[in-house]
């Protein structure tokens, strides 16, 4: 049955039986007319709620508007991200440690704020929404960060450089300084795994064509995030490390507002989900429901569940939703789904059991509810195992940095800013990505062919990425003895140029970190989005996020704990000749295969979701009835 969205003067046309149902004229009555389009199958809506027409909506055309977004945000993000290391050693006047610290706290807070964007959106936004008002925040406080950098913190004119730090400033000026980067941190936070999911609800995975599209989107969203911040990691970070902070800045402001312009442009074409209300209601409403009838027994063959389920309170397609089919374990939430008295239905035909309020989602939930929060329980393990990746990513904005400055950053005259050699790891990313699609992923398709699997899934292509992840400290730590090896014996005090390493040993390190993102964090957008419910994509892809968030937060443990354990001046003092910062490397190597061997033993407990398959006929009567 071919889906069609008609106008309101071709359905007067139809319906002329006056008492009949739309459906009924329809079958009477067909009609063939050629501005009839087809709709999208998904459940998705244009922006007037409308069935979203698969021509003029969506595709490929939405998708490269968002990913120019992304690639804009990202470059603004970055523009203060990647120095800001450098900011606060050399204008704000912190040490190493603490320097390195609320970095590795603010990235963990940007990323925290995805949650409240996730939430907003699942529950009562919409991701559109969500993404215009967090985009707007996030330029308000680069437009702020810049004016009070310019203003009040760039004191005396010209400080800021390596050989020219700058004095200090007052506590209301620091105070104004914190609020805008958190103000950067909140409106980035949450539009981040808003944008990425919205970005894939511009494909019909119910056709075969744009399914396909829809899981490349992944890997170009996460290629469109490494260029947006090769610009910054290079000419923003050159102007920056050269003391031009304000400029930078600037910059970082006008990338955002671009991206928020462009963004908006696209209103016309975006296909939407509406939400589905309040996530966390329907998990308390298991957890409560299951609860109450903790002393009821569940039959073997799960006959009560799936009667329910069929009997009435069938979850509708709406919005795209799917019924989520029942899976073994948990079977404690099982018995939030259990009827355990009949309806009076059953009673009028002869039954004998009592009265129930089968509205009442506190006394009796759907099998899909349930699956939902068990779906919640089963990704909760993995994504644990994904946090302490996220420790190793954290470095190439920390330390990575400062290692860099302590070695040769010199060709001849031209010196190299120790934050853009994560341009290299931008350049594994775009390579590896390529690699992976079109080399190895068809690859290892045609050798597990036989098998009956196609290619990597999602949990082993993460747990390739741990693999490389453990190799990238290696590397990183293998640099740093021989950064010692050559270290200036003179250089007492000095906290840069400490090495005559040449700073171009880092590429390794920084190649593997790209190279395991393609693995782990393209992976995880994937799995994720695709293992969460229908009503929690954008909580799914928060996930995502807030591994990085908790991550940034243990390696500020982490540099915490080694600092006041190790034998003074510690491992990672303000001069890297006088520290071990090779052992934090080899100890970041040995929790990451600890945390490996973890992550293979939770990959191999994981279910997958099982969707019931969505077919026109469940979703029918609605796209007719709005069509209208």
């Amino acid at each position: 049955m071919q889906v069609l969205c008609l106008s309101l003067r071709q359905w007067k046309r139809v319906v002329h039986h006056q008492g009949e149902s739309p459906l009924q004229s329809l079958s009477i009555t067909p009609i063939k007319n050629d501005q009839e389009e087809a709709c999208t199958l998904d459940g998705a809506v244009d922006r007037h709620g409308r069935p979203a027409i698969k021509r003029r909506t969506g595709t490929w055309i939405a998708g490269i508007l968002i990913l120019v977004n992304q690639g804009l945000a990202t470059l603004a993000f970055f523009g203060v991200g990647v120095n800001l290391v450098l900011f606060l050693t050399r204008v704000v006047g912190q040490n190493n440690a603490d320097a390195a610290n609320n970095v590795s706290k603010w990235t963990g807070t940007v990323y925290i704020f995805s949650l409240l964007g996730a939430f907003l959106s699942d529950s009562y936004w919409g991701r559109y929404k969500t993404c215009a008002i967090f985009q707007a925040i996030f330029v308000i406080g680069l437009v702020s960060l810049s004016v009070s950098s310019y203003a009040f913190l760039l004191k005396p004119s010209g400080c800021g450089d390596e050989g020219n730090p700058c004095g200090s400033h007052s506590s209301l000026h620091m105070a104004l300084f914190y609020l805008s980067i958190y103000l950067t941190a909140l409106g980035n936070g949450g539009y981040q795994p808003n944008i990425a999911t919205f970005g894939a609800d511009q494909f019909d995975e119910e056709d075969p064509k744009e399914g396909h599209s829809k899981i490349a989107f992944f890997s170009y969203f996460y290629l469109a995030l490494n260029l947006g911040s090769l610009f910054s990691n290079t000419i923003l970070g050159y102007f920056e490390d050269e003391g031009m902070w304000a400029l930078g800045f600037w910059a970082s402001a006008g990338s955002a507002t671009m991206a928020l312009i462009l963004f908006l442009i696209g209103t016309p074409r975006y296909r939407h989900f509406k939400p589905t209300g309040n996530p966390l209601s329907r998990i308390c409403q298991v957890v409560v429901a299951a609860t109450r009838k903790w002393k009821v027994q569940i039959s073997d063959d799960d006959h009560d569940l799936l009667f329910y389920e069929r009997d009435g309170i069938k979850q509708t397609s709406q919005n795209g939703a799917r019924n989520i089919l029942h899976t073994q374990g948990f079977k404690f939430l099982d018995k939030a789904a259990v009827i355990t008295r009949k309806s009076d239905n059953d009673k009028n035909n002869g039954g004998d059991g009592e009265n129930i309020d089968m509205r009442n989602p506190w006394v009796l939930c759907t099998v899909t509810q349930v699956e939902e929060v068990k779906c919640i329980l089963r990704l909760l393990p993995i994504w644990l195992c994904t946090i302490l990746y996220s420790v190793v990513f954290t470095q190439m904005a920390s330390l990575f940095v400062e290692q860099g400055a302590a070695m040769k950053t010199n060709i001849s005259t031209f010196h190299i800013p120790p934050a853009s050699m994560s341009s290299f790891d931008i350049l594994s990313v775009a390579a590896f990505i390529f690699i992976y699609r079109r080399v190895l992923d068809p690859l290892v398709e045609r050798l597990t062919r036989k098998s009956g699997t196609r290619g990597f899934t999602e949990l082993q292509r993460m747990g390739v990425g741990l693999v490389i992840a453990i190799m990238a400290m290696i590397s990183a730590g293998v640099v740093e003895i021989f950064r010692l090896k050559y270290s200036i014996k003179d250089c007492n005090s000095c906290e840069s140029k400490a090495s005559t390493l040449s700073i171009f040993w880092q590429i390794p390190q920084y190649v593997l970190i790209g190279a395991s993102e393609v693995f782990m964090y393209v992976g995880q957008l994937e799995f994720f989005n695709g293992q969460a419910p229908d009503g929690l994509k954008s909580f799914g892809s928060a996930l995502c996020m807030t591994s990085i968030s908790l991550g940034n937060y243990v390696s500020s443990l982490l540099v915490t704990i080694v600092m006041k354990i190790s034998t003074r001046p510690g491992w990672i003092p303000g001069n890297l000749n006088k520290g071990h910062l090779d052992r934090f490397y080899f100890l970041l190597a040995a929790l990451t295969t600890a945390d490996l061997f973890i992550y293979i033993i939770c990959a191999r407990w994981y279910k997958y979701i099982k969707f019931e398959e969505r077919t026109v006929g469940d979703n029918a009567h609605d796209i007719i009835d709005q069509c209208v």
